[in-house]
């Protein structure tokens, strides 16, 4: 299998947003934007740079996990922090990869928490199939294949770029 250009990916993805939102997000009626504890954040705060936007929410959301009881909460993960209105807000949701759409789910329902925004679009790196929910993205930096006992991981280097490696899972 050749190796997945996340950075590629990154361009495609910020070529997509662009062109549904113009140069900038900062102009009234944009979304804000909303990453995904940890890789999502690491795309929203590139996109923020790349787009000119003041600043981003995190989400974390390993309270909304269907899987919390298992897993419990990660020690190093940020608190979720959203600098912004969330009802009625316009909400660009982030993330590094789609795959079953449990992670998507969880992170609307801590959205929910804070408010009722008046729509959320999502935006992903990578999309790698397998839904068990009825997940899709508005905004895709591409398809990718990954076998499905493997974990594709997203890694920000020291330089701010971005690349991905494919991991046996664990569970």
């Amino acid at each position: 299998m050749s190796s997945i250009d996340a950075e590629a990916l990154y361009r495609e993805l910020l070529g997509q947003v662009r062109a549904a939102y113009g140069e900038s997000l900062s102009q009234a009626g944009a979304p804000v934007l909303a990453g995904i504890y940890s890789g999502g954040v690491w795309l929203a705060e590139r996109l923020a740079k790349d787009l000119n936007v003041a600043g981003i929410g995190v989400i974390n959301v390993s309270l909304h996990r269907d899987d919390y009881a298992k897993k419990g909460l990660h020690s190093q993960a940020s608190p979720t922090s959203l600098p912004f209105e969330i009802d009625n807000a316009k909400i660009l949701l982030i993330d590094d990869v789609l795959s079953t759409g449990r992670t998507v789910r969880a992170a609307v329902n801590e959205l929910y928490d804070y408010g009722r925004p008046a729509r959320v679009e999502l935006a992903v790196l990578a999309d790698r199939g397998g839904r068990e929910l009825p997940m899709a993205a508005r905004f895709t930096g591409g398809m990718v294949d990954v076998p499905a006992n493997a974990n594709l991981v997203l890694t920000q280097r020291d330089d701010g770029s971005l690349s991905f490696s494919i991991e046996a899972r664990t569970e």
